[in-house]
């Protein structure tokens, strides 16, 4: 079984993040992003890659930033464990 992986967006740019998450799932063809605007647009399609399915990963339109999709799908994806 696969585990995803979703990088820490803290100190990061749009683009840098972007830039991680699509060497990370090349094999998915992720366009690298051109900056911020239409990120809602690439973050669905990084929701729509098969890996994240079975997760509780809220979609990108319910959020104004990046950032707080990307925090949100975080902690989706690392839950923690008591």
């Amino acid at each position: 079984m696969a585990i995803p992986l979703i990088y820490d967006p803290r100190f990061q740019t749009w683009n840098e993040w972007a830039s991680l998450m699509c060497e990370a799932y090349a094999g998915q063809q992720l366009m690298i992003p051109s900056g911020e605007d239409g990120w809602q647009e690439w973050a669905a399609g990084l929701k729509a890659i098969d890996i994240f399915s079975n997760d509780a990963i809220p979609g990108p339109y319910i959020f104004d930033k990046w950032q707080d999709w990307v925090s949100a799908i975080v902690g989706a994806v690392n839950q923690t464990v008591d």
